[in-house]
């Protein structure tokens, strides 16, 4: 069974703003899926409709079989969200906030409270559930929600930039949480991020979404091999000369100082780059990716002309 189905979900607002274009997609149970984009390609309109906040256009949503149109109900309870924005009372106990949301799945404080004890444990919080949310940093914010996202044992959970703001030292420790939760209690999870080192970090399977529509979608190594060429900085011995320069054209050379970035491909294999130098007499002390590859294949994708 599928965790998720999304087929032909459109949107339009009034004004007649198109956010979804007929988008499709499918969820395997027990998957971890980045969904990307830029900013106002579609991504929260489409959580937004996941989580009943907001009314399709036409489509259908089924979660785990269940239509959200035939039983809302029962395929929300499913769901597990854990929106961008902290949206929980500032006032309110830690304890409280995760309790009280376990009310709206009609599961009682009592039979919450040992969720809630377990997820709040692990993610640090526990000896902070009687502190008022306005007294915890953006850190433990964001754990926080997600606790509150998991307290009634969703089989899918949606992430939307939760990782936000976080430093890169409780960002991983949320990583690994995050892989246990779907390694080990096989919650199907689907997170959007604009940090790409997160998403090829964390996730199997991606989707890229753009002006409503989705754009590509696959295994993210198969997605990112089918790049036809990559940049590639090499540290050298020295600066090369502008007669090496001119033997590399074909790689696109771009110095600076003693690096060289060239760009390889199917034909321009990095080592014949490296052969090239060698000859003029250059020695490659290091090389490194220019940029991240997803981050490279999100650039080309989301800034084709013919979306």
């Amino acid at each position: 069974m599928k965790a998720l189905e999304v087929k032909n979900v459109r949107k339009t607002y009034a004004g007649g703003v198109e956010a979804l274009k007929g988008v499709s997609l499918s969820l395997e149970e027990g998957d971890f899926f980045a969904l990307l984009g830029p900013n106002g390609a579609g991504k929260t309109t489409l959580i937004n409709i996941l989580s009943g906040l907001v009314n399709k256009t036409s489509g259908e949503l089924l979660v785990h079989g269940v239509s959200i149109d035939q039983d809302a109900a029962q395929a929300k309870l499913q769901i597990g969200v854990v929106p961008q924005e902290f949206n929980f009372g500032i006032f309110e106990k830690v304890i409280d906030i995760v309790l009280d949301q376990a009310g709206y799945y009609g599961i009682s404080r009592r039979q919450a409270y040992p969720n809630a004890k377990k997820y709040l444990t692990q993610l640090g919080l526990w000896e902070k559930r009687d502190v008022q949310a306005r007294e915890l940093s953006g850190g433990m914010k964001r754990r926080l929600m997600i606790v509150r996202g998991l307290v009634h044992n969703p089989k899918f959970l949606i992430l939307d930039e939760p990782t936000a703001g976080v430093d890169i030292e409780l960002r991983r420790g949320m990583w690994d949480f995050l892989r246990e939760l779907n390694r080990d209690k096989g919650v199907t999870i689907l997170l959007t991020t604009h940090y790409l080192e997160e998403a090829e970090e964390l996730c199997r399977h991606m989707a890229l979404i753009n002006q409503g529509k989705i754009v590509s979608s696959g295994l993210i190594k198969d997605l990112l091999a089918s790049m036809e060429d990559e940049s590639v900085t090499l540290d050298l011995s020295q600066t090369p000369a502008k007669e090496t320069l001119l033997d590399l054209a074909p790689f696109h050379p771009r110095v600076t100082e003693r690096s060289l970035e060239v760009t390889v491909n199917k034909q321009n294999s990095l080592s014949q780059a490296i052969q090239r130098l060698s000859g003029a007499g250059l020695e490659v002390l290091s090389l490194r990716n220019t940029s991240n590859r997803l981050e490279e294949y999100f650039l080309r994708m989301t800034q084709k002309k013919d979306v």
